[in-house]
């Protein structure tokens, strides 16, 4: 008897020191609503790794956090929503993060054309020191950045023919992201580049006010670009890590217990998404097919002329970024090759 009433003494001793920590640690914590938004709709990864960042907030803050999603660009195209997380009247996104250039030099390294041949060597540059340092450098442009998810490689789609060797490239009007690098790349391949927003890109295809765009299968399947675009040439010319970001202004308002739950749950979306977005690249690709989209591979020699093509859009922008930033990041990308 003398032994259980010690225990329930030890018992209640722990309890009453657990209190005071478990009512500060939920004082840290508000009640709060986070706008994210992003381009892409409903199943399409990007959304599905949203989805799963909301449920870990919310799981992780005891409901007290939630977030609010804005698929579609509905909040506007990606550089808008940018400013508008600066502003602090958007909390998050998601974005290619060679869209950021016009934040920080350096990230246009990862729109260099041709530059990984795999996700396993995007990875290795991303989550390292390179990628790291790039989002560290944001902190001063009021964006904090959280990692990095994946969109995967891009390919070439348009509604006039079939794309399988580079001079079938030649006058087509091709919707590229509001990037110089994009506009330099499909000039030089023979395209008349165009930019646009993402959310007005359906309407100019479908206007053919623009006969083709560039973008992965699951953005192609999940935008329904498919309606309007019969030709699908895989040209894996650029692949896509995609930058989370925070507001600053909102992260410093921020308790280090909120910080925490954004993270933790940040680092979770992020593993979770990339799994989520490779599995379904090519289940995706299958479904264009069976949706009457011709698809094109290109040969590895017809695949080499267009490396040649574009090298000297690799060089100007190599200068522009340094050539030290790019000597890099080449340098991770093979030896994560060599590793595979």
């Amino acid at each position: 008897m003398k032994a259980f009433k010690k225990t329930l003494c030890i018992a209640a001793a722990v309890a009453t020191t657990l209190l005071p920590l478990g009512s500060a640690m939920a004082q840290d914590i508000k009640s709060r609503t986070i706008k994210f938004a992003f381009q892409n709709q409903g199943e399409h990864p990007q959304a599905q790794g949203a989805k799963k960042f909301a449920d870990l907030v919310a799981a992780k803050s005891g409901d007290k956090m939630k977030v609010r999603t804005y698929a579609g660009g509905i909040l506007g195209g990606d550089l808008q929503t940018v400013s508008a997380l600066q502003g602090g009247t958007v909390e998050m996104t998601v974005l290619n993060a060679g869209i950021l250039s016009a934040q920080v030099k350096e990230f246009a390294a990862f729109d260099l054309p041709f530059l990984f041949s795999s996700a396993a060597e995007a990875d290795a540059v991303t989550d390292g020191a390179f990628g790291k340092g790039l989002l560290a450098k944001l902190h001063d442009k009021n964006l904090i950045g959280l990692g990095y998810w994946d969109l995967g490689f891009r390919h070439l789609t348009n509604s006039k023919h079939a794309v399988a060797k580079l001079e079938d490239v030649s006058g087509l009007k091709i919707r590229v992201i509001q990037s110089p690098i994009y506009i330099d790349l499909f000039n030089t391949l023979g395209a008349n580049a165009t930019p646009l927003p993402f959310p007005e890109l359906y309407g100019a295809l479908e206007q053919k006010a623009v006969d083709g765009q560039e973008n992965p299968a699951s953005t192609i399947l999940s935008s329904k670009l498919g309606e309007v675009q019969k030709y699908l040439t895989l040209t894996r010319h650029i692949y896509n890590p995609q930058a989370l970001l925070v507001s600053r202004k909102f992260w410093d308002s921020l308790s280090a217990d909120e910080q925490k739950v954004i993270t933790e749950a940040a680092a979770e979306a992020t593993q979770f998404q990339r799994q989520v977005s490779r599995a379904k690249d090519q289940a995706d690709l299958e479904q264009l097919k069976k949706d009457g989209v011709q698809v094109t591979e290109l040969s590895a020699q017809e695949l080499q002329r267009w490396r040649e093509r574009v090298k000297p859009v690799v060089e100007k922008y190599s200068a522009a970024v340094g050539a030290d930033t790019v000597s890099y990041t080449h340098l991770r990308a093979h030896e994560t090759k060599a590793n595979l």
